[in-house]
């Protein structure tokens, strides 16, 4: 367990806990493919509308519309990762709750792994099948 002091407030940061919640993070961004594909098409529509608003000419929003989509895509695919890290911490608290803090740290460990393969087993169903 490590505490960081800053301004005068303790930050309790402990790895073991970190480190489940990113690994039932990752499981759970990896099991729930379809609704990590649309929270990001939807948020990089959302972003698309915004930055549109910005712009007075039509001229120059079309100057530099591929630069920023690509921006905007990028800045989707990162914010899609934060309901995962909170659906992560619920998953840990819950395993913790009810099976202790080694468990939660296992069955992420797992999970993360299943999915994976699962991941893994999707694709590749998928460009077999030629979609």
């Amino acid at each position: 367990m490590f505490v960081f002091e800053i301004f005068d407030f303790n930050f309790d940061f402990q790895p073991l806990v970190f480190a489940s919640i990113a690994l039932w993070s990752l499981a759970l961004y990896l099991a729930l493919t379809t609704v990590t594909d649309w929270l990001m098409a939807q948020l990089v529509r959302w972003f698309n509308f915004a930055e549109r608003s910005l712009y007075t000419s039509a001229e120059e929003y079309e100057k530099t519309r591929p630069a920023r989509e690509a921006q905007n895509s990028f800045y989707a695919s990162i914010l899609s990762i934060i309901p995962f890290f909170f659906l992560g911490a619920l998953s840990h608290y819950l395993v913790d709750l009810l099976l202790g803090d080694s468990w939660a740290l296992s069955l992420g460990i797992l999970s993360a792994i299943g999915c994976g393969i699962y991941e893994l087993g999707r694709r590749t169903g998928q460009a077999d099948s030629g979609d």
